[in-house]
């Protein structure tokens, strides 16, 4: 499985899923859409300690530096 996750992207997932739990633990979501957010949230972490998301790779996107090559 190769990564397609940049930094960036990881941080960013990783903050807005920690925001969604504390608003969960809060109170300030309830009912179906906090569990639906919840679950997306866990799914941000996971994608985001793994370094790949799967839709990614549907859609053929990566937020990966590419590396360059010198071919001289």
């Amino acid at each position: 499985m190769k990564k397609n996750m940049g930094s960036i992207d990881k941080i960013i997932r990783i903050v807005v899923a920690l925001l969604i739990i504390v608003l969960f633990f809060a109170k300030i979501l309830s009912g179906t859409v906090a569990i639906i957010l919840l679950v997306i949230s866990l799914i941000f972490i996971l994608t985001s300690i793994v370094g790949f998301c799967p839709l990614y790779r549907i859609f053929g996107l990566t937020t990966c530096k590419t590396k360059a090559t010198n071919n001289e």
